[in-house]
C-alpha cells in the first residue's frame, strides 16, 4: 500500500510542478480567469451500500443494483487533493472512509418466498477504508474550447464521468451468539486454508478496486464548487461479506480450533445458519456440507453517494 500511495502522491506532484502557463486559459468572470492547470482540496459525506451474497431487496434475488436494499445505507466520507486541466480532466487522490452492512433477517416480510435466504440467517458488517487515484473526464470542456469564444460564458454545471484504481482494507464480522462481533477471516466459515479444500485459499482483508462512476460539479464561486458524484467498486473478490461458496463438515472445525474454545465455537456458529432451516425441502440454501451457501459466480462490490465540496487554487483575480 506504501509504493501505491507513493505512486499517487509522486503523479500529483508531478503534475503540480508542471510548468506554469504565462498565458490566462478564459476569464471565468468579471473580476478572474482560470490558468491551465488548476488544484483543489476538498472533502465529502454521503451513504455507502454493498451488493453481496447476503440480505438483498426481496424474494429470490435480483441481478446488479435490482437487488439493492436502501435499508443497508451506511454513512462514508473522504477527503481529496485534484489537479484540473483546462477544467476538462481532473486527477485527484482520495482517502475514503465508511463502514457497509447486509444481513438475511432483512428479508423477514418475504420469508416465505426467499429460497432459504431468509432461513440462512447469515449478518455481517465492516469498515472500508480506501485510497484512490480517480480521473475525471468533463465533455463540455473536452469538446469545446471556451477561450476562444468572446460572446458565451463557460458553464457553471459541468456533467463528468470518472473512473480509477482503488486499494481498499475490510474486515467482515458477524455478531455472535454472546452479542458481540466477531472477526470472520480467522475463523476460515467456507473452509479457507484447510487441507480438505484445497481449492479454497484464504481471502486477503486489503485488495485492489475499479472505481467508476458518474458526476455533476457546480461552480458556486471563484472559490468553492460543489460535487454530487455516485461510484461504484468493481471488486476482485466475492469475500466482502465472507460469503461466497458452500458450507463445509463443520466436524473440521475440530482440526483446527481446540474443541470448546471461543474460537471453535464462532466458527461452528458462524460458518452456518444461525436459525433452524424448517423450510420446504428445495429451499436452496441449506445449512448441510455442500449445501449453497453463496455464489461465486456474482463478485461483491459496494457504492458511494456522496455531495463534494471543494477549495479552488490557481484562479487569479485581475489586478
Amino acid at each position: 500500500m506504501k509504493r501505491i500511495t507513493l505512486l499517487i502522491a509522486t503523479t500529483l506532484l508531478f503534475i503540480a510542478a508542471g510548468k506554469r502557463a504565462s498565458a490566462q486559459y478564459y476569464f471565468y468572470d468579471a473580476s478572474s480567469y482560470n490558468n491551465p492547470v488548476m488544484f483543489e482540496f476538498g472533502a465529502s459525506a454521503g451513504i455507502m451500500n454493498c451488493l453481496t451474497d447476503l440480505g438483498g431487496k426481496k424474494g429470490l434475488g435480483k441481478k446488479f443494483t435490482k437487488d439493492m436494499n436502501l435499508g443497508n445505507n451506511q454513512l462514508n466520507g473522504s477527503i481529496y487533493l485534484m489537479a484540473t486541466y483546462k477544467e476538462a480532466i481532473s486527477i485527484r487522490l482520495e482517502g475514503t472512509f465508511g463502514q457497509i452492512k447486509s444481513y438475511d433477517s432483512i428479508l423477514i416480510n418475504e420469508k416465505d418466498n426467499t429460497n432459504g435466504r431468509y432461513q440462512r440467517n447469515l449478518n455481517f458488517k465492516s469498515k472500508i477504508s480506501e485510497i484512490s487515484l480517480i480521473a475525471e473526464f468533463h465533455p463540455l470542456f473536452m469538446f469545446i474550447d471556451w477561450s476562444l469564444r468572446d460572446d458565451q460564458d463557460p458553464p457553471r454545471i459541468s456533467p463528468y464521468l470518472a473512473a480509477g484504481i482503488g486499494y481498499f482494507s475490510f474486515n467482515p464480522q458477524a455478531k455472535s451468539r454472546r452479542g458481540d462481533w466477531v472477526d470472520l477471516q480467522p475463523l476460515s466459515t467456507e473452509g479457507q486454508g484447510f487441507i480438505e479444500y484445497p481449492e479454497r485459499k484464504p481471502y486477503k482483508l486489503t485488495q485492489m478496486n475499479i472505481p467508476i462512476g458518474i458526476g455533476l460539479r457546480y461552480e458556486l464561486s471563484p472559490t468553492f464548487n460543489l460535487r454530487a458524484e455516485l461510484l461504484h467498486r468493481t471488486l476482485f473478490t466475492d469475500y466482502l461479506d465472507d460469503v461466497s461458496t458452500k458450507y463445509i463438515d463443520k466436524s473440521l472445525y475440530s482440526n483446527y480450533f481446540t474443541p470448546g474454545s471461543t474460537e471453535w465455537q464462532d466458527a461452528v456458529d458462524l460458518s452456518s445458519n444461525q436459525r433452524n432451516n424448517t423450510g420446504p425441502d428445495n429451499f436452496q440454501y441449506r445449512k448441510t456440507e455442500g449445501g449453497i451457501r453463496g455464489n461465486p459466480k456474482n463478485k461483491d462490490s459496494y457504492f458511494t453517494f456522496n455531495i463534494k465540496i471543494g477549495l479552488t487554487f490557481g484562479r487569479e483575480r485581475i489586478r
